[in-house]
């Protein structure tokens, strides 16, 4: 990074590129605050212009360097933890599903996949599996603070009770009938593909249920008569495919489209975003598999 510095201190480093004396390159925004404990902390630094970088002489230097930048971050994050700590006490989230710990928020709800897609766009967050819970810094305080309207709508919905008394009400309904035979289908791990458009086998594709990898395709016509109200664009043309979820592996060793689909299509290559969504639902999966496994 180019850093702005008055002629006093302008002073070419002692050594040339093509000098063998040891030492390292440092760069950093302009501060003059930053640049005072720079100096002071290696008073044998100096300026270079050729390389628009601080030459740090000695064998250690770079190890001293990365020492130096390291504490520069953890002061940065303290100074930053420290107004989020008092942002929070001018303007406290009041709610049942935050606690205030020592060193930020944790934060427990019902599970909701809306809380959890919130909660990962929140810097710095992180999920402890042995808790249950959410860690949130005190730095992170207004991102959380701007989402935490949804966050908290999301974790009400899916409340045990909230639940319970949405189903009762969806008891004999046409949504329930609806809810139960997409269910069902989806169970089958089967899918309509365009006879004309198949998708390559073994490899993760993307459809309407998330990422997948299509196993056997069996020519089979499928009936828009019977399955048009869980595939609206189902044709005569369409024939089933077959599928299974993609493991963490498999979904880490793919490359992501350059472009987004067609509107349209009925199958594509996976973009970035749903890459990284697909493989933290792969990934969960695999805990979930584990912790179900007995241990021998």
């Amino acid at each position: 990074m180019t850093e702005t510095k008055s002629p006093a201190d302008r002073e070419e480093a002692p050594a040339g590129d093509d000098d063998p004396k040891p030492g390292a390159d440092v760069s950093f925004p302009y501060d003059r605050m930053t640049v005072e404990q720079f100096r002071k902390r290696f008073p044998r630094a100096r300026w270079s212009d050729a390389r628009k970088a601080w030459f740090v002489p000695g064998r250690t230097a770079p190890r001293r360097i990365g020492r130096w930048l390291a504490e520069l971050e953890a002061e940065a994050d303290a100074h930053a933890d420290a107004k989020g700590r008092d942002a929070f006490a001018f303007d406290p989230i009041d709610s049942p599903y935050l606690q205030l710990g020592k060193a930020g928020f944790r934060i427990r709800t019902p599970y909701s996949k809306t809380v959890v897609d919130e909660l990962r766009e929140v810097p710095f967050s992180r999920w402890d599996g042995d808790l249950r819970l959410w860690h949130v810094p005190f730095r992170s305080y207004e991102d959380l603070r701007r989402r935490w309207r949804d966050i908290e709508a999301a974790a009400r919905r899916n409340e045990p009770e909230e639940r319970r008394r949405r189903a009762e009400e969806r008891k004999g309904t046409e949504q329930e009938v609806r809810s139960k035979l997409r269910s069902a289908e989806r169970k089958r791990h089967r899918y309509p593909l365009p006879g004309d458009d198949l998708p390559p086998l073994g490899r993760p594709v993307a459809i309407s249920y998330g990422i997948v990898i299509f196993t056997y395709i069996t020519g089979e016509l499928a009936d828009p008569d019977i399955v048009a109200d869980i595939y609206p664009a189902v044709t005569e043309d369409h024939v089933w495919g077959y599928w299974r979820a993609p493991t963490p592996e498999e979904l880490v060793r793919i490359w992501p489209a350059k472009t987004p689909p067609v509107q349209g299509v009925e199958w594509w290559l996976p973009t970035i975003e749903e890459l990284r969504a697909a493989r933290r639902a792969a990934r969960s999966r695999e805990a979930r598999r584990r912790e179900k496994t007995p241990v021998i």
